[in-house]
């Protein structure tokens, strides 16, 4: 079997998670240098511009992405339909050149920068702690105390 037919069979019966994390669109020369990657996940709200296809040229903002269209709808891009009315055109995200970047989301921001995304941990004072040492000779005392105290048996 040739090799592009498994990679579009893969893609096909992919997962839903798999067909999100497809979804990636190349950086402008710009954003490449300042974030220095070549490629980032597109969401609502990055602008980019159309560089294949029919609406080669055209650049607006992205109003929707679609997994399972494997796509995303660029504003200002639009189809009519014959009975009247507008819908989305989907394009694909490898034929679109990210512009700007949508930094709303604190944490896209933190890893596009490369900094940590976790939050950093408060340091709370530490009590002390009794050590587990000190209270072994306690336990034996109290054990000597109690058999001591104990009679015992007689055997007849």
């Amino acid at each position: 079997m040739k090799p592009t037919t498994i990679r579009n069979r893969t893609i096909y019966q992919a997962s839903q998670s798999l067909r999100s994390k497809l979804l990636c669109g190349h950086l402008s020369k710009d954003l490449k240098n300042k974030y220095h990657k070549r490629s980032v996940r597109v969401t609502e709200g990055d602008t980019v511009k159309v560089v294949r296809g029919e609406f080669k040229g055209v650049s607006g903002k992205v109003t929707r992405v679609s997994a399972m269209k494997n796509g995303v709808a660029v504003e200002g891009i639009k189809k009519e339909k014959l009975k009247g009315g507008n819908l989305d055109v989907f394009i694909h995200t490898s034929n679109v050149i990210v512009t700007d970047l949508n930094t709303e989301d604190k944490w896209r921001a933190a890893k596009l920068e490369g900094k940590s995304t976790k939050p950093a941990k408060e340091a709370k004072p530490a009590a002390p702690k009794p050590t587990p040492k000190a209270e072994a000779p306690k336990k034996e005392k109290q054990d000597k105390e109690t058999k001591a105290a104990k009679p015992k048996k007689e055997s007849k």
